[in-house]
């Protein structure tokens, strides 16, 4: 690709149309028969015992969305009204129940998040943000690639809101990887590399600290209550920020180099003149103006409310959730002649609000249905967690499925909720310390790196058009696998210095 013209401009609400390979022709193929074949047979099959029909139903409609999203032989918000409606037919969830998901937070926070984040396009903040970081860092693909992963170690233990930081970043990272010729629908393996390593930053970093997710405070509230051991901030943060920072290490090394290669031509910005001409034009931009002070105001203001949420009572006598922070700052940025958008300017990709309603309907279903803890009982006791095992066969175990499990739980705090008590119990029987597995096991839990359906932050980069669900699965997969061997070597060394494994 010959050098470019920066491009400022983002439309999330259009689905950019690019052609597909002939591998991507041929899983399409595949995994249309697939799904249906998977549905049918664990629809049909005789209910295995402690399983009702609602959630054998809940689990055979995930198992052909699943299929569905990874291999797209239709487009994945297709996908998710199609799992709506076999929850409902099929009985897995009721329909009012599937039809509210539309009701739910996460659906509003995610439409909330896209128009504050539209504030920063419109008023050209994001712009010069993009060409400061270009300019201090972007001389090349694996500089601005670190930087990014440093910027997210930082935002991770001042704002504990996943959403928020993905908010923040979305449109730098747009206009960083249309610097490096990488836009929607016409993308390059920069592109790939930018939004994966963001998207797994997010999500790892979380685990690095206590306050990085409310599954972590769930995990160590059943710790404390089940086990009788108290796990402090700094319990915690000794524990896993060390990991936390080597496995991402790793991805920045491995996915550009190994993973999605960056071609040669790639690695330097596309931009005629190179780096004079963003020099000029961010000295062309001048001083900050109303507009962008504005917006860094209301923006600033919203995550001075989300990271500050513990302490709202006591401040205001009321907490102000996460989700009517963001409604707060969206009122005022559509105010006439004080605000800064009118409502053509908010850009809003409702493909991807129906995808994720669709995603969190079958997630729900699996855990209301009871379906969730079947499924783990009966993985738990498929590997033999029963018989007499030693304690680093169980913490293998453990770990293991910890890290994949949220690849069909698609909620954080329900798989705390669902998984942290059960390993506590098994770590009684055995006679382990209960500290021993469940707080490693917890570490676990932000992982969500794996499926846009697996986490908000995942759904609004996937938005950006700038990865496929497939690229996602395949780097996701390797990172997962990557922190589980350094989760296991971590139990035999830094864990077992810090007390936490025998």
């Amino acid at each position: 690709m010959n050098a470019q013209e920066i491009n400022f401009d983002t439309n999330l609400n259009v689905i950019a149309q690019r052609e597909s390979s002939r591998g991507e022709n041929l899983t399409k193929y595949i995994g249309f028969p697939l799904g249906i074949i998977f549905f049918l047979i664990l629809y049909l099959m005789p209910t295995p015992d402690g399983l009702t029909l609602e959630a054998q139903a809940a689990i055979a409609s995930f198992a052909l969305a699943l299929t569905w999203w990874v291999t797209e032989p239709i487009p994945t918000y297709a996908t998710s009204l199609l799992l709506m409606g076999l929850l409902t037919f099929f009985n897995g969830w009721t329909e009012d129940k599937v039809l509210g998901v539309f009701g739910l937070e996460v659906i509003w926070l995610n439409i909330l998040a896209f128009i504050l984040s539209s504030t920063l396009v419109k008023s050209q903040l994001a712009k010069r943000f993009a060409l400061w970081i270009g300019l201090r860092f972007g001389h090349s693909s694996y500089t601005i690639l670190g930087a990014f992963i440093v910027l997210q170690l930082f935002l991770a233990p001042f704002i504990p809101a996943t959403t928020a930081r993905t908010v923040m970043v979305l449109p730098v990272m747009l206009v960083i990887s249309s610097i490096y010729g990488s836009t929607s629908g016409n993308g390059n393996n920069f592109g790939v590399n930018l939004f994966m390593q963001n998207l797994q930053g997010i999500s790892i970093f979380s685990s690095g600290f206590i306050t990085g997710s409310t599954c972590n405070i769930v995990a160590a509230a059943f710790i404390f209550e089940m086990g009788n051991e108290k796990v402090y901030y700094s319990d915690w943060m000794f524990g896993m920020l060390p990991i936390t920072i080597i496995v991402m290490a790793i991805s920045w090394w491995l996915g550009p180099k190994y993973l999605f290669p960056i071609k040669k031509e790639d690695q330097q910005p596309k931009v005629k003149g190179g780096f004079e001409v963003m020099r000029k034009m961010l000295d062309e931009m001048g001083g900050f103006t109303l507009a962008e002070g504005k917006s860094a105001g209301v923006f600033l203001s919203v995550l001075f409310l989300w990271a500050t949420d513990r302490f709202h009572v006591g401040w205001f006598g009321f907490e102000i959730s996460a989700v009517m922070a963001a409604l707060l700052g969206v009122v005022f940025v559509f105010l006439p002649k004080i605000g800064l958008l009118k409502w053509n300017d908010a850009d809003i990709p409702w493909h991807v609000m129906i995808f994720s309603a669709g995603a969190y309907s079958g997630g729900l279903a699996l855990f209301d249905s009871g379906a969730a803890r079947w499924l783990v009982g009966s993985v738990f006791d498929m590997v033999g967690l029963g018989a007499d095992l030693s304690f680093w066969t169980v913490y293998i175990i453990i770990i293991a499925f910890s890290m994949y499990a949220h690849l069909f739980f698609t909620s954080k705090t329900m798989r705390s909720i669902v998984m942290i008590p059960i390993i506590i119990a098994i770590a009684q029987q055995f006679g382990f310390d209960p500290v021993s597995l469940a707080l490693p096991a917890a570490f676990t839990l932000t992982w969500v790196i794996t499926l846009p359906t697996n986490a908000k932050p995942n759904l609004i980069l996937y938005s950006a058009g700038q990865f496929s669900i497939s690229d996602n699965l395949k780097y996701g997969l390797t990172v997962s696998t990557i922190g589980v061997v350094v989760m296991v070597i971590a139990g035999f060394t830094w864990f077992r210095f810090l007390g936490i494994t025998p």
